[in-house]
């Protein structure tokens, strides 16, 4: 136990009457901990998760031109089959948000894997239409539970990595390398923040043992302070985070319908052929409603082009994010995005029509990533797996939405289809702006009952720090 010494009003260091022990919190922890070779390891492992959900949709803008020549299938059921995806995507971002919370995030990850791997290979051999759109569903249920590796990895950063390598790890989902996630899970650790909520210290200071030997630091001395779980649902409309909740839920809403649309609108645009010649009055004419058009190897390598994109993205996302900061970091993202489609409407070439895409898409892929930063550090450890659950879910209707307009509306309307995904892109950028708080150089919290931790965890440290410099333990010093 540790004696303090205080100045006295002669200006002389008298030993405290009253002792106390030292306490620390997993901030605390982590910020002594550093950035070291346990998050290295980390950020590899839980990126692997994202793969699956880029990789399906590469897939899903592939599949769906083929399926239409093959299957003979009208464009509306060419949309059901990516549809069907994002309905099963969104029930499962809140399901296993949910799960992630009452049971931890790597329990929540390990059931999303274990899903996606079972019902992926079913829909691999789905025999008629009726079978892929219920499979497909399926694995869109498990895919939902793919932004908990954000929610674990970021509970393992300390503060000033946060904003940066939250950020990175989105750098595998647009990298293409096969999943081996299985292979892993059981090396991945829980968070040591859900161990504290849960109260369940023991396990969480195990965990701190580990990344201690692995970091090569000196484990934190004390006792770690224990935080109190309220309810979960109810708290994402408390006064303190229904705006911010809601707002969430209109960008993550916004982030979906136009980054998933960007990705679908690429192949029709491509098989339409030049801007000029592709349309007549503003719309793709087909001669029959079944006519069909199999993607060709030109098609191909401009996808590959347009998918590279999001390295870009992210690299820009990485040189802003703590320098403006999250809020304008996800309005810079909307406004370039509407900007980039712009000249589509004006009758450009193809040539001129990737490029375009391609910056469009590193804006939006970008800002996508900062919503996952943000919406994770914005909400406590208690309902962090749930708010990211919750917006993933809103984000999904999103998703499931925009084939109809990427797909079905593009053949009425060319100009009208770009003016949907313009103008929910400015409405995003507004509702980045108007968020009430700002967590760059924050701590996370652990409990909505800690009201004021946001703003002392990152300082904590350094005061007592401090204090220990002006006067140690047992020591006297003149003033």
């Amino acid at each position: 136990m540790l004696h303090c010494s205080i100045e006295s009003k002669q200006g002389n260091c008298s030993d405290c009457l009253v002792p106390f022990t030292e306490t620390f919190t997993v901030d605390d922890a982590l910020e002594a901990f550093g950035f070291g070779k346990f998050q290295w390891k980390m950020s590899v492992l839980t990126g692997l998760s994202w793969i699956g959900d880029a990789m399906e949709m590469m897939i899903l803008s592939i599949l769906g031109p083929q399926l239409h020549c093959e299957w003979r299938l009208p464009s509306y059921q060419v949309a059901l089959i990516t549809s069907v995806v994002f309905v099963g995507m969104a029930i499962g971002s809140t399901v296993l948000g949910n799960v992630s919370d009452i049971y931890g995030r790597k329990a929540g990850l390990k059931i999303s894997m274990f899903w996606v791997l079972f019902y992926g290979l079913l829909s691999a051999f789905a025999p008629v239409y009726g079978w892929l759109l219920i499979l497909r569903g399926l694995v869109g249920f498990g895919l939902g539970g793919a932004p908990q590796s954000v929610t674990l990895y970021s509970e393992f950063l300390p503060v000033k990595s946060r904003g940066i390598l939250g950020a990175w790890l989105c750098v595998y989902g647009p990298s293409g390398i096969a999943p081996t996630e299985l292979h892993v899970l059981q090396w991945l650790p829980e968070s040591p923040r859900f161990h504290v909520l849960t109260g369940k210290t023991d396990k969480a200071m195990a965990t701190f043992a580990r990344i201690a030997k692995e970091n090569g630091k000196a484990m934190p001395q004390g006792k770690l302070v224990i935080y109190k779980q309220v309810g979960p649902i109810k708290t994402l409309f408390t006064s303190r985070y229904w705006r911010t909740t809601l707002l969430l839920w209109c960008i993550w809403f916004a982030y979906a319908f136009t980054y998933y649309g960007i990705v679908l609108l690429t192949t029709e645009l491509y098989q339409a052929g030049h801007s000029c010649e592709g349309t007549q009055g503003g719309k793709i004419e087909p001669s029959c409603r079944l006519e069909c058009k199999y993607l060709t190897i030109a098609d191909y390598k401009d996808l590959l082009w347009t998918t590279t994109a999001e390295f870009p993205g992210i690299l820009v996302i990485l040189l802003v994010i703590d320098r403006i900061g999250r809020k304008k970091s996800l309005a810079l993202c909307f406004f370039m995005f509407s900007l980039s489609m712009l000249p589509i409407y004006a009758c450009i070439g193809r040539t001129a029509v990737t490029i375009c895409i391609f910056i469009a898409r590193a804006f939006i892929s970008g800002g996508y990533q900062v919503a996952y930063v943000y919406t994770s550090e914005v909400f406590p450890t208690e309902i962090r797996a749930l708010a990211i659950g919750t917006s993933g879910t809103m984000s999904k209707v999103g998703a499931l939405v925009t084939p109809f307009v990427a797909q079905v509306l593009l053949r009425t309307s060319v100009y009208g289809t770009l003016s949907l995904y313009c103008a929910f892109s400015l409405l995003g950028g507004i509702a980045s702006l108007i968020l009430p708080i700002e967590t760059v150089g924050k701590g996370l919290q652990e409990s909505s009952l800690d009201k004021d931790s946001g703003d002392e965890t990152t300082t904590r440290t350094s005061k007592s720090n401090d204090t220990a410099e002006e006067c140690e333990p047992g020591v006297s010093s003149s003033g």
